[in-house]
């Protein structure tokens, strides 16, 4: 697993110890990525990984000029990976927030996203309740089935990698920045 683009483009990735962690694909991470060129302009953008594992979706947004990120994960193994990893690539420190909570309940606070992306287990079921608290312009979802957002999210672009089905959702509501955030806090 390496980083794809940007300033820490080939730069290798290390996965938390244990099954628990599914890292996403390079060549899926690539298309990924592909896409949402189109969708959120990444230099200075805040973006949440959410479920983070290894870090490898924030750290290639970071790598691609993102402002910030915040990680988000249960695992204390996943925390220790993505900070490990986030210094391996020699990625502003400052530009991360690494956060061990579990997802949904973390979204109970109010937090703002240019971009969020979303990698949980595949056995994951609560995906309404966590677009209904996620606060972003544009999210990305992998799992191993189709997910029907909640009316406040459109459906931009579905596509199957192997297992993994990608959705790209668009927020139909406006999500002001918080007041931290237009300061550059992450």
């Amino acid at each position: 697993m390496r980083v794809i683009a940007g300033s820490s483009r080939g730069r290798s990735l290390r996965a938390p110890a244990g099954s628990g962690t599914r890292p996403t694909a390079d060549r899926v991470r690539e298309a990924i990525f592909n896409v949402l060129a189109g969708l959120v302009d990444l230099e200075g953008a805040h973006v949440a990984d959410l479920f983070a594992g290894s870090g490898a979706m924030g750290i290639e947004a970071l790598s691609r000029g993102a402002g910030s990120v915040t990680f988000v994960d249960n695992s204390l193994a996943a925390v220790r990976a993505v900070r490990a990893n986030v210094t391996g690539t020699g990625l502003d420190p400052d530009a991360t927030r690494v956060v061990r909570a579990e997802v949904v309940e973390w979204l109970r606070r109010p937090h703002r996203f240019d971009l969020a992306l979303c990698d949980p287990p595949y056995a994951f079921q609560a995906w309404s309740e966590l677009l209904d608290r996620l606060r972003a312009d544009v999210a990305v979802i992998e799992s191993d089935r189709p997910v029907e957002p909640p009316d406040d999210w459109e459906i931009i672009r579905n596509k199957r990698y192997g297992g993994t089905l990608v959705t790209v959702v668009r927020s139909r509501q406006p999500h002001p920045v918080a007041e931290s955030q237009q300061r550059g806090t992450p």
